[in-house]
């Protein structure tokens, strides 16, 4: 019997399987809500086979079908990796589905160019970009979810590779008007007293005060934001100072306000930026030439 049902629609099964949730496998995937639940109609349709149960309040949950076709699923998917990495090495050639992690603070800077410019070098490779906390990508990594991740050094567990790319120095970001802005260079010391704007992620906060708790100094919280441009806009309209390490190719903050970029002086180690992987995953050949291409990118 000829079957009907695509690579794509069992992706969408299987992360919505993982997930429990449209609405969260969309976000995973960068794919509409509306899109994944039209192929998960059509995929039970083509099996004639119930997947989910649908709740209205609790999400979705699996059928006893369901449970047995994702794992299935799962299993089809991963050979059909195989099989492209397989043809690729045989071929010499860069391809199949590479799915970028990158942490949310520089996600925005850094992952358009280098997409545009790897997928220009290898039109064969499709990529997918999904914006993480540190914490999430080393889930999606060890989940699979994702096959490598633009990333800090900071507590990588064992299990996972880092691949370093640079170092990156700490830079204080003020307003214009700020009492600071004119200076060459800062301290905590300088900071303490004025106003904070803590970009408050994971792993990434503890880093930012670190650079006060290292020596017993508390920093004057005034503001905290999960988002860099919200961040930046706050600094820019004089709510505080914020610490960061990547900086944004222009001074101005999303509204049009002017900021000012100043290196923080520490003794804490500059933190290294690279690529996180599950391990073994440089031995595919698409992983190690995006690699290769972060290197030359970014350094």
């Amino acid at each position: 019997m000829q079957t009907r049902f695509t690579l794509r629609q069992l992706e969408y099964f299987k992360c919505t399987a993982e997930t429990g949730s449209i609405a969260a496998a969309s976000r995973m995937l960068n794919i509409s809500a509306p899109s994944i639940s039209t192929a998960l109609t059509q995929l039970e349709e083509e099996l004639n086979t119930k997947l989910f149960v649908r709740k209205r309040a609790q999400g979705l949950s699996l059928t006893e079908a369901g449970h047995t076709l994702a794992a299935q699923a799962a299993k089809i998917l991963f050979e059909t990796s195989e099989l492209t990495r397989l043809a690729g090495n045989a071929s010499q050639t860069v391809q199949g589905q590479l799915r970028l992690g990158c942490l949310v603070t520089f996600a925005q800077i850094v992952v358009p160019k280098l997409r545009r410019s790897f997928e220009a070098q290898h039109p064969a490779v499709f990529l997918s970009q999904f914006e993480l906390t540190q914490p999430e990508i080393f889930a999606a990594l060890r989940r699979a979810e994702i096959d490598l991740s633009l990333g800090y050094a900071i507590d990588v567990p064992k299990d996972l590779e880092f691949h370093p790319i640079k170092t990156l120095p700490p830079y204080v970001m003020l307003a214009a008007n700020h009492p600071l802005s004119d200076r060459s260079s800062l301290t905590a010391q300088d900071l303490v007293e004025h106003p904070m704007v803590l970009l408050d992620l994971p792993l990434s906060s503890d880093y930012f005060l670190s650079f006060f708790t290292r020596t017993d100094m508390k920093p004057f919280i005034s503001e905290r934001t999960k988002d860099m441009a919200v961040a930046r806009s706050l600094v820019a309209n004089g709510f505080g100072y914020s610490i960061v390490n990547f900086r944004p190719v222009g001074t101005l903050a999303p509204d049009g306000n002017p900021l000012v970029f100043i290196p923080l002086i520490s003794d804490i180690p500059h933190i290294p930026v690279g690529v996180l992987s599950a391990s073994g995953a440089m031995k595919r050949r698409t992983c190690a030439s995006f690699l290769q291409h972060c290197i030359t990118e970014m350094t």
